[in-house]
């Protein structure tokens, strides 16, 4: 199936491979992959979990090298606001790691450590977003995707500027509004995700879960909990 990460070598490109769904972000410029998640079908119903949020809230994370509050913007990202308010207040974020980290670019989060919760949201796609005049500027958050109508579960955070993902359907729902020190914390020495670096491989992170990068990728930090600021 097609490989959720946009090609290292064009950030409009996908790569093909024989494994299974991957996300991945945007890639850090012309020459790295993007933030993009597995290919999925874009007809699939989302799990239960679809309550609407509210215009404004704030979810606080607390990782492996400190905390840092999201402030969610529904009107910025509809879909994936609600989408993020559902996976935060189900406690789907809880013990799940930044598999991707590319240092000078973002960090990315959103599979889940156990592989049958995976499944159960691997192909609950949502609706795009329109862009709503938002940038992927250093703090932001904004949903992986492979493609039009594909979000699901990950996201990722900008480390710098990233503007020029704003265009290819990338629509910010959020902003770090506390705590953006901790970003530069997250452990980057892994790199690129496999088969283009030595990071993890999305496929099999989703089929084995924490034990595959706990056994390989010892590491890489993680979310301990996430939860909806009152």
């Amino acid at each position: 199936m097609r490989n959720r990460l946009f090609a290292a070598f064009s950030v409009l490109a996908f790569l093909s491979a024989a494994a299974c769904d991957k996300k991945s972000a945007p890639a850090a410029s012309s020459t790295a992959a993007a933030p993009s998640a597995a290919p999925v079908p874009a007809a699939n119903p989302a799990p239960p979990a679809a309550e609407k949020s509210p215009s404004v809230f704030k979810a606080k994370f607390a990782t492996t090298q400190g905390d840092f509050v999201l402030e969610v913007h529904r009107d910025w990202a509809p879909n994936g606001a609600d989408r993020f308010y559902n996976l935060v207040k189900t406690g789907f974020f809880d013990d799940v790691s930044f598999f991707r980290v590319i240092d000078g670019f973002m960090a990315q989060t959103g599979i889940h450590g156990d592989p049958a919760v995976s499944a159960k949201w691997r192909e609950a796609n949502i609706p795009d977003d329109p862009s709503a005049g938002q940038s992927n500027l250093r703090g932001m958050a904004t949903f992986a995707t492979a493609g039009p109508g594909t979000r699901t579960t990950q996201f990722f955070l900008n480390f710098k500027d990233n503007s020029f993902l704003d265009n290819q359907g990338f629509p910010p729902f959020g902003k770090v509004v506390e705590g953006l020190e901790v970003l530069d914390k997250l452990y980057r020495g892994y790199g690129e995700g496999a088969p283009m670096g030595g990071g993890p491989d999305q496929g099999r992170l989703q089929a084995q879960g924490n034990a595959y990068l706990k056994a390989d990728f010892p590491k890489l930090d993680a979310i301990k909990t996430a939860s909806l600021v009152p």
